[in-house]
This record gives structure tokens, C-alpha cells and sequence, in this order.
């Protein structure tokens, strides 16, 4: 009992619960606690990490966290180049996967991703009621109810950061009995065999990568192509997808199908797998193993009984543009599942919150959000006198961290205000400012073409009505001269 006594956030009622300690929930809850937002941190992990404690299986992650860059380390401009970081409010806090990384590459290891994680923890001194399994949740009167392992949370905010941590499988018949990616072995026990991977996407190419030194052949198929750019708009570098893609090019053994999946069944000694695409036809490939490579979805537990809407096959909750569920008020989500608020999908980009590198801003924006309309903190809107707007603007498209690691999705904010003359109103969610009425205004966000050329666009609101305009890209993303400042002064004028 004396152990139970000394955790820090036992059973009982909070103005607030976080349920996760991955990256997600370590950083809504750093950026919660400088908010003076009082709450409690509640994850069934032993420790700090959530799923970088377990995967990647094969260790090295696919997005890059840079020690040298063009902006100094432990300074904001630096985030847009260390994708794996979470955000820190004091240098101590700021910049630490870099610390723990050997050089060998310029992408962690997950050993290294983990080190980064646990030092934000334990610098930071965020607590967390670790080994403390959510099992239920009820809605009552006065918000939620909680049941854990430990005992009942209560609380009228409640905030899900569990990640995108479930293993899922399509409805494809038989491959519910092949093993998913969780369930890999060791690559070298595939030395010599053919392998079919189910899924092109991290995960498929992830293994790929990993068995192409042992395998006698490898297949990958889905109905969806590869996304095999290096520069992928929203979706980042994809490294993993580059060795196996070339060796499919160079034709050495592996072979990636864009064909439906029709069924996979146990044949002598192995496996068949039935697949059928407009260009391919029916095929029928006899392998040694399949491994279903198709992703994770949430652990929501019984949050749908409760009236939480989801999609893509369950795997996602509905969200609004702030995160928050679209059926239950007061449910709000931070980490990976933040993926779940799409955004406006500018050039088929729904935003880069599936991975540290984008949800980490998330958080920012929803801990602020939280702050202010649940427990009433004066969020802080520093003044712009006319003839700053125009250079900050073009100062935030050149090296704003959110605008270039979340495109399309998070835009900084300029409020013509009746009352309060010009004000910063932050960084927030760009959806969110198209849909939403209110005084005169400016967005700034980056925005990524279908050729890859990177934009500044400015969304402006005049008497309630949004209009959109892309500025010239610039070969070397660098926005703040004169041809720039004449387009957004002539593009503001009235305003300023």
C-alpha cells in the first residue's frame, strides 16, 4: 500500500486525465503543465515510449533527426530538421534524439528514439501513473468515468493518447491466420525462403528491407501503389521504401504487385496467396510464409458504445479540427491518432500527424485549446504593430517548424481584431480557421504542389468570407524578399 501511496496519480477525480506515456502523451502533458493546466497521466507501460519501446521491429526508424543543420540545435528553426524530438519550452528540453544518436545515420535507431524519449521524460519530470491498464470508460452527468486497473478516474476532459498501437488486418479471407508484422521473426530465419508481404506501405518495406540479405524472394502486394518518393507532400522521407523498390527495378528478386488480395490459405509445406489486378490478372503464388504487413489501428476499448464515431474500418475516431472526438464532446485525441482530423487535404496531403514529427505541434495547438476554452487561461496574444505583419509572415513561411513539418495543416495566425488591434493568435489548425467565422484575418501555411514545388499560402478572411493565394516557390525555401514582401503587402491591402 505504501508503493501504491507513492505513485503520483492515484484513483480519484481530475480536472484532467492524459491515458498514454508514448511520445504523444508525454507531450500533451508537458505542454499542459506550463499551461497550469492541473492533471493526471495514466498508461499501462512500464515506463516512458509508448510503441518506440517495441517497434520498429527491425530498429531503424524512417524519419531523420539531423545533429548538424542549418539552423542551430535547441532552437525552434532547428525542429523543421529533427523530425523525432518532442518539443521542449526550456534548451535543456529541446533537441534530445540527437544527443543519443551514434552518427551512423542520420535516422534513429529506436534504442536512440527511446534514450531521447525517456531523457525528455525524466528532464522534464514528467509523472505518470505507470502500469495502470485503462480498461473502460462510462459517461455520467459531470464528464467521464475512468475504469482502470488501479481503480476509477473521473474527469470532465479526458484526453486519448494511446497511440496506433492495435495490430489490424483487412478482411481478407485466411490471412487472419498468417502472422502480422508484430509477430516477424528474426530475419534470418527467412534465409532461403519466399516470403509474400501483404501491405506496401512502412511496415511492408520495413520487412523487405530487412529480409532482402536472406530471402530467396520477396513479393509485397496490396491494392494501393508504393509511395516511393523521397519527397512524399505531408508524407515525408520514406527511406525504407528506396532499396527494395530499386532491387523491384533492377529486377532482383523482388516483385511489388498492385493487385487485390483475394484470399490466403495454408498450402503443403507453406502458403497460397490468391490475388487479381486489372493489369496482373488472377494470380496464384505458392510462398514459404506470409506476413500481413497491414498496419495498426487504435486501442479504443469501448469508447464506440459510448458514442465515438470512427472510421476507416474502425481504425480511427472521428475528430473535429481540434482533435476532438465528433460525436462526444470533451474526448480529445493526441499522438498518431491525431491522423484521425484529416484537415483540408490540400494536394492530397491530410498532414504529416502519423508520425512525432507533426503530432508533436498537435499538441501544442490542442494544450493551448485546452487551456483556454475548458479551464479558462488567458492565452497570451502578443500585439503586432501594421508594419511587422507583412515580415513576420514571410519570416514564418522561411523557417516556422510547424508550417514546414505539418503543410497544408497548421498555419500561423494573424487577427485583425476590433478590440485588441493587430494580434498573434498563434499556430492553429488550418481547417479549423476556413470553417470558422470571426474578425478580419491572415493564415500563413506551406503548401507542397503535385510537382513538389513549396508555397507559402496565405488564407485571408474579409467580412466573413476566406480567399486563397499561393506566393511564388523559391528554390531555396526563402521568402522574405522584396518580390515576396510587395505580393503579401498588395495581397493584405486594406488590412494593414
Amino acid at each position: 500500500m505504501a508503493e501504491l501511496d507513492a505513485r503520483p496519480f492515484p484513483p480519484g477525480r481530475y480536472p484532467l486525465v492524459v491515458v498514454g506515456s508514448g511520445p504523444g502523451g508525454l507531450q500533451v502533458s508537458y505542454l499542459l503543465r506550463r499551461l497550469g493546466v492541473e492533471h493526471a497521466v495514466i498508461s499501462e507501460d512500464a515506463g516512458p515510449g509508448g510503441m518506440f519501446r517495441r517497434y520498429p521491429l527491425f530498429q531503424r526508424l524512417n524519419t531523420w533527426s539531423k545533429p548538424y543543420a542549418i539552423a542551430e540545435r535547441r532552437t525552434r528553426p532547428y525542429e523543421w530538421y529533427d523530425w523525432n524530438s518532442l518539443l521542449g519550452d526550456e534548451p535543456e528540453h529541446r533537441s534530445l534524439v540527437p544527443e543519443f544518436m551514434d552518427g551512423v545515420s542520420y535516422f534513429p535507431s529506436r534504442a536512440e528514439m527511446a534514450a531521447g524519449l525517456q531523457a525528455f521524460a525524466e528532464r522534464a519530470s514528467i509523472q505518470v501513473q505507470y502500469q495502470c491498464r485503462w480498461e473502460a470508460m462510462r459517461r455520467e452527468d459531470d464528464g467521464f468515468v475512468l475504469v482502470t486497473s488501479d481503480g476509477e478516474y473521473r474527469s470532465r476532459v479526458v484526453v486519448v493518447a494511446v497511440g496506433m498501437a492495435e495490430p489490424w488486418k483487412p478482411p481478407i479471407p485466411g490471412l487472419e491466420d498468417a502472422p502480422h508484422y508484430v509477430e516477424t521473426r528474426p530475419a534470418r530465419e527467412y534465409a532461403g525462403k519466399r516470403v509474400f508481404l501483404v501491405g506496401k506501405r512502412n511496415s511492408g518495406f520495413e520487412v523487405a528491407d530487412a529480409l532482402l540479405p536472406w530471402a530467396r524472394q520477396i513479393i509485397l502486394g496490396s491494392p494501393r501503389p508504393p509511395l516511393i518518393s523521397v519527397l512524399s507532400a505531408g508524407a515525408g522521407v520514406r527511406a525504407k521504401y528506396l532499396v527494395p523498390y530499386e532491387d523491384h527495378i533492377m529486377g532482383g528478386g523482388v516483385f511489388i504487385l498492385d493487385a487485390s488480395i483475394d484470399r490466403v490459405e495454408r498450402a503443403a509445406g507453406g502458403w497460397k496467396v490468391v490475388t487479381s489486378g486489372e493489369r496482373t490478372g488472377h494470380i496464384e503464388f505458392v510462398m514459404d510464409q506470409v506476413i500481413a504487413a497491414t498496419g495498426f489501428g487504435t486501442p479504443l476499448r469501448d469508447l464506440p458504445s459510448i458514442g465515438v464515431a470512427t472510421f476507416s474500418q474502425g481504425r480511427l475516431p472521428r475528430q473535429t479540427a481540434w482533435w476532438e472526438s465528433a460525436t462526444v464532446p470533451g474526448i480529445y485525441f493526441a499522438g498518431a491518432i491525431t491522423q484521425g482530423a484529416i484537415g483540408l487535404r490540400k494536394h492530397g496531403s491530410a498532414g504529416n500527424s502519423a508520425g512525432v514529427a507533426g503530432f508533436r505541434h498537435n499538441a501544442r495547438v490542442l494544450a493551448i485549446h485546452l487551456a483556454r476554452t475548458h479551464f479558462g487561461v488567458q492565452i497570451p496574444r502578443p500585439p503586432l504593430r501594421r508594419e511587422e505583419i507583412v515580415p513576420y509572415l514571410l519570416s514564418e513561411a522561411t523557417r516556422a517548424p510547424e508550417l514546414w513539418n505539418q503543410q497544408g495543416y497548421l498555419a500561423r495566425l494573424v487577427m485583425f481584431d476590433p478590440a485588441a488591434g493587430c494580434v498573434d493568435d498563434g499556430i492553429v489548425p488550418l481547417a479549423a480557421f476556413v470553417d470558422a467565422e470571426g474578425p478580419d484575418a491572415v493564415a500563413m501555411a506551406v503548401e507542397t504542389d503535385a510537382s513538389g514545388e513549396h508555397h507559402p499560402t496565405v488564407y485571408i478572411r474579409r467580412e466573413g468570407r476566406v480567399g486563397e493565394h499561393a506566393l511564388p516557390a523559391n528554390p531555396l525555401n526563402t521568402y522574405e524578399g522584396t518580390r515576396y514582401q510587395t505580393e503579401l503587402t498588395a495581397l493584405l491591402a486594406g488590412l494593414i
